[in-house]
């Protein structure tokens, strides 16, 4: 916070004299009221309301956003992306002790008399002129290959939801620390006035097995300045609270009531001098501007209705995952920095078959869609798209096997994810796991190299961009040896 402390004061005299005059004008705009009417030259260099750190990007980008699903629960990897036939001739045999080697695994299988291996259900093929296998359950991602940069040897020290996805996306097993979005944000600003940089969206899903809840460490600041927590809008309902104004009060009267708000915090900031302060007015502001671009926002009537058809037909429906992969689209669109899609209910340790079919059905058109959509719309070249979950499942059934049914525990040693979109050379397959998905051969990509990699198609070198905390120069990677993996970019 000191560092912070110390940038306010020097700027001080610019809050004092113009912060809440600029804060008037840009909002004006939005009310239909534009100051720089009778100026266009000059509306056309408004200042960003977030700029990015000095210095940052530290060389050109390739992508300017992401867009990160995230199938909280642990997609099974040899169910969806990690083909292995030779399983079906070890039916219902005993995992050998060679493979399992010891490893670590959760109560939830620790006491089963047996580990007996149950291979995909599913059919595989291969697609695209790389020839890339995937499962019959992705007929529509599958048709995007060529773009897709798989990755199939990530692997996390953590073995349980909450530390693996505060891992995965904090990259920290414990809370407290800052998120990959928020990392974004605090380096590279905002695009929009108008829009937070971070926005999440938690949609619903068909599968009957039991969620893990999300935590809100996933898209937290933590230790960065409040004001880059990511902004969750919510699935039922107004997108965000208190959106409309109370009965009586119209645009003009709040207007009147931020400005006044803005000026006892000013005062209160010249006094004490807590960056926090600022946060909160920079907030408010941002709440005000957002009662009218979110409304439009959300409006997908200005959708033509062959793309509301290709994301299907829940697309209209608020709060699934068809309508929040179009509205990453336009938030994108619109200059959000990252948005963060988070679904539910991928945590498989029983009835995997028609649970992961059922989460497949939620997903597969819509993430097609997506693909297809940032290419029409000419925004693919310019946006990261990442696509996983926390950890992965075991070979071995959790529970009864049967031909037709069985379970998989929580596996941390491999998983897969994919990048496509901004700085990825896509038609790839990375890294390679043994006969029983069970073990890394070649090319382990650790949760951190992945969040490296995502950094540098940004532009940012990440082992520059840290933040002084506890002493260190805190980094989203750690302090480990982490590298952005190379073979990935385009």
């Amino acid at each position: 916070m000191m560092r912070d402390f110390l940038e306010q004061l020097t700027r001080r005299q610019f809050f004092g004299a113009n912060g809440i005059r600029l804060g008037g004008a840009a909002l004006s705009l939005l009310a239909g009221r534009s100051v720089f009417a009778a100026a266009p030259e000059i509306a056309k260099v408004q200042p960003r309301v977030q700029p990015p750190l000095p210095g940052l990007p530290h060389f050109a980008p390739k992508a300017k956003a992401i867009i990160y699903l995230h199938m909280n629960g642990g997609p099974a990897q040899m169910d969806l992306w990690d083909y292995k036939p030779q399983l079906q001739k070890h039916y219902d045999e005993e995992l050998p002790d060679s493979i399992r080697n010891n490893q670590r695994i959760t109560t939830m299988t620790s006491g089963q008399a047996r580990f007996p291996v149950a291979p995909s259900l599913f059919k595989f093929a291969q697609h695209g002129q790389c020839g890339t296998w995937v499962s019959e359950l992705l007929p529509h991602t599958a048709k995007h290959v060529d773009d897709l940069a798989v990755i199939k040897t990530v692997h996390t020290n953590a073995i349980n939801h909450d530390p693996a996805c505060t891992f995965v996306m904090t990259g920290r097993e414990v809370p407290g620390f800052a998120s990959l979005g928020s990392w974004v944000s605090y380096g590279l600003g905002a695009e929009s006035n108008n829009l937070p940089a971070f926005v999440v969206l938690t949609p619903t899903w068909k599968s009957k097995s039991m969620a893990q809840a999300l935590f809100t460490r996933m898209w937290s600041s933590g230790f960065l300045p409040t004001r880059h927590t990511g902004v969750a809008l919510r699935s039922v309902g107004d997108p965000v609270l208190y959106i409309q104004n109370p009965t009586g009060v119209d645009a003009r009267h709040r207007r009147a009531m931020l400005d006044t708000l803005s000026q006892l915090n000013q005062q209160t900031f010249e006094q004490f001098g807590d960056p926090e302060i600022q946060t909160r007015i920079q907030q408010y502001e941002m709440a005000f501007r957002m009662q009218s671009s979110v409304p439009e926002l959300t409006d997908l009537s200005q959708e033509s209705q062959a793309t509301l058809d290709m994301y299907g037909s829940e697309v209209t429906q608020p709060g699934t995952f068809a309508a929040s992969a179009l509205l990453a689209r336009r938030l994108v669109e619109r200059g959000v920095r990252m948005v963060q899609v988070l679904h539910r209910g991928w945590d498989q340790h029983g009835n995997l078959p028609s649970d992961l079919r059922l989460q497949c059905e939620d997903t597969d058109q819509p993430i097609g869609a997506l693909l297809t959509d940032l290419k029409q719309k000419g925004l693919f070249d310019s946006t990261l798209v990442v696509w996983g979950g926390e950890f992965g499942r075991t070979v071995y059934s959790q529970g009864t096997l049967t031909k037709t049914n069985y379970g998989r525990d929580h596996h941390p040693r491999n998983f897969c994810m994919w990048l496509a979109g901004g700085g990825i050379k896509g038609g790839q397959v990375y890294g390679e796991t043994d006969d029983f998905s069970y073990n890394i051969v070649d090319k382990p990509t650790h949760v951190n190299d992945l969040n490296a990699t995502i950094l540098h198609c940004l532009g940012i070198d990440h082992e520059r961009l840290s933040y002084k905390f506890q002493g260190l120069d805190a980094r989203l990677t750690g302090v480990e040896l982490q590298r952005p993996i190379k073979e990935l970019l385009a």
